[in-house]
């Protein structure tokens, strides 16, 4: 897959997929969408739990990974983490993210490394309150049950892929959750509220990152 680094307006990096012609992230700021949609409205919902299983839908630059795994090192949950991805990153385009010197966090450079250094379907310990699997695989493949407290779900935009936000690969993040568990995401689209809401969950319409008026979260 074609790919290109793109600086955003917070001046943290995000990449371009050419494929498909979406940005990974926000161009508002790759940083503040991964810090209001994924860890405040979705890891500090949790803020009462000690143990948190996590899948992220996908694992893109691994940002959402990293920004959760530093948010955890101040907050000691037993954290496992779950990360898919069809279209990875090469370790070379991934040496030119920066942000764990933007995070100035420098000192867990090498977790940021291990994010896409590790082997696919190995579960490694980055700490021993977080360990961290990536499978090589389509959302469309996953086949989990009652197994995550929360979702981040941070597919490719409805215009760009809407495969990946109709009825049928929603369910299957319905079933993927835990009872009380929550799925969150960027997009705030009318369908895709009404498609969870029909599946069973209940929906807030929350305050969105810069450059957007609302995000959602997902109870179910």
């Amino acid at each position: 897959m074609s790919l290109e680094i793109k600086p955003t307006a917070d001046g943290s990096p995000t990449i371009l997929s050419k494929q498909f012609g979406v940005t990974y992230h926000s161009i508002h700021g790759a940083i503040q969408e991964t810090k209001h949609v994924f860890i405040a409205a979705g890891y500090h919902h949790f803020s009462n739990v000690s143990a948190l299983s996590i899948l992220d839908i996908g694992l893109g630059t691994g940002l959402n990974a990293y920004m959760t795994f530093l948010e955890n090192q101040r907050n000691g949950k037993q954290v496992t983490y779950t990360g898919i991805e069809a279209y990875p990153i090469s370790i070379e385009q991934a040496a030119l993210l920066n942000y764990p010197e933007l995070l100035q966090d420098e000192q867990y450079t090498s977790v940021f490394h291990r994010i896409h250094n590790s082997d696919f379907e190995e579960r490694v310990s980055f700490s021993e309150h977080f360990s961290f699997e990536k499978r090589l695989m389509k959302f469309e493949e996953l086949e989990d049950r009652m197994t995550y407290n929360l979702i981040y779900f941070d597919a490719f935009a409805p215009t760009a892929q809407p495969e990946l936000w109709e009825e049928s690969l929603l369910k299957k993040m319905y079933d993927a959750l835990l009872p009380d568990g929550v799925l969150v995401t960027y997009c705030a689209k009318g369908v895709v509220k009404r498609t969870l809401k029909s599946l069973g969950f209940s929906i807030e319409a929350l305050p969105g990152p810069p450059g957007k008026r609302e995000m959602t979260r997902a109870k179910k």
